[in-house]
């Protein structure tokens, strides 16, 4: 019987009765693990992954997060990371080896291309971006000792779509494994496995945690998978999530339904708002009419959450500092997922001595809308892009 979604985040992998009763989940904050006989210490010793021997591997708060995880994604397992990026080296360095050759797509998160670029190479692994998410674009770039397809859709910048279905079709044809990052749109919004991909990843220093007060990472899928990983890379590089951050991902998965809701609602109110005005040229949102790939977006996800970016219609670098610095209500920082609502441009890492080597136009500005009324975050830009107009007027 299929769980509500109430169910898995309010009850599930919850046994109040273990802990005295306690409403919140236990913060079981400790290195290790004492037993009783040494027949019990030799029997946890042989499978840490059902008992709990060092922190490092198993711990009942982060038990307790797993579960919950697990549930969300329709997964049979799942393990919380330390990082995005502890979830992203585990999943890669266990399914790849020397002579191996992965597919990705072009423009995926930061720290995935340098991945690819930088550290796989060193292991004698080998890449190809491929600039269409389609199960053409994909298949076209399989070699003899392809392996993998990673695949992050929408990406978080310039919001590309990847037909999920299609491309995992091509991979479970070709024996290859399928890996996403479903960060953007949590397990509520998209659910990847039920699509016929392999593993699904998530920095859950977004939505899932959701208070910016967290650094995380999830991998979820099948139990021999995820014990594959458990026992090899999981326990091997360490990069696990510690008790207290566990314990706030469980706090800050209570409200990930009406957090995602009402950020969901605050970005479509100012898209609509800022839609048609001349100061923008694009808008990059899955869901908005003119996304290329609007039908598939609407094919496979549920809704769009609160991210998205705009290209200002501008001449100058200037002008889009002078749009940024106006901003009153947007804080200007990296990541989102939070109760607070940011500006992220581009321009802020564009290379201008370099310009073929930017992926990005340094006119691209993403806004992430949080939990604060739509109607200040809708005045704010309006009266920065209004800065943008008379600016303009007085060069006249």
């Amino acid at each position: 019987m299929l769980k509500s979604l109430s169910e898995i985040l309010f009850e599930e992998g919850e046994e109040r009765g273990k802990y005295y009763n306690a409403v919140s989940p236990p913060l079981i904050q400790t290195s290790n693990f004492v037993f009783s006989t040494v027949e019990q210490m030799r029997l946890a010793l042989s499978n840490e992954y059902d008992y709990s021997v060092y922190s490092r591997g198993n711990n009942p708060t982060l038990a307790i997060l797993r579960h919950k995880i697990a549930e969300l994604e329709g997964a049979e397992d799942a393990l919380v990371f330390s990082s995005g990026c502890g979830a992203i080296a585990a999943a890669l360095f266990s399914q790849l080896r020397t002579g191996d050759h992965l597919v990705c797509i072009r423009k995926p998160y930061t720290w995935v291309s340098h991945f690819c670029k930088v550290i796989l190479p060193k292991y004698g692994i080998t890449t190809t971006f491929v600039e269409e998410g389609s199960a053409q674009a994909y298949e076209a770039a399989c070699q003899s000792n392809t392996k993998l397809f990673y695949l992050e859709s929408p990406n978080t910048f310039t919001f590309e779509i990847t037909d999920i279905r299609a491309v995992a079709e091509v991979a479970r044809s070709k024996g290859i494994i399928t890996i996403i990052d479903n960060s953007y749109s949590t397990p509520l919004y998209q659910s990847p496995l039920s699509l016929g991909v392999d593993l699904v990843l998530h920095s859950a220093s977004k939505y899932l945690s959701g208070h910016s007060d967290v650094v995380a990472g999830v991998l979820a899928g099948n139990k021999e998978m995820i014990r594959k990983i458990y026992d090899s890379e999981y326990l091997a590089f360490g990069a696990v999530l510690l008790p207290f951050e566990a314990w706030l991902m469980l706090r800050g998965l209570r409200t990930l339904e009406i957090r995602l809701q009402r950020s969901t609602a605050n970005a479509k109110a100012l898209i609509k708002a800022i839609d048609n005005h001349p100061r923008i040229k694009r808008i990059f949102y899955p869901f908005h009419a003119q996304h290329p790939k609007n039908d598939i977006a609407r094919s496979q996800m549920k809704d769009c959450s609160g991210l998205f970016s705009i290209e200002l219609n501008v001449d100058t670098p200037d002008e889009v500092i002078l749009f940024c610095n106006n901003l009153k209500h947007f804080l200007k920082a990296v990541s989102w997922g939070g109760f607070e609502s940011l500006v992220d441009p581009a321009i802020t890492v564009y290379d201008f001595e370099h310009p073929e080597a930017n992926e990005l136009s340094w006119r691209i500005v993403r806004f992430y809308c949080g939990l604060e009324s739509s109607e200040i975050l809708i005045d704010d830009v309006l009266q920065a892009l209004n800065i943008l107009d008379n600016g303009a007027k007085n060069q006249q």
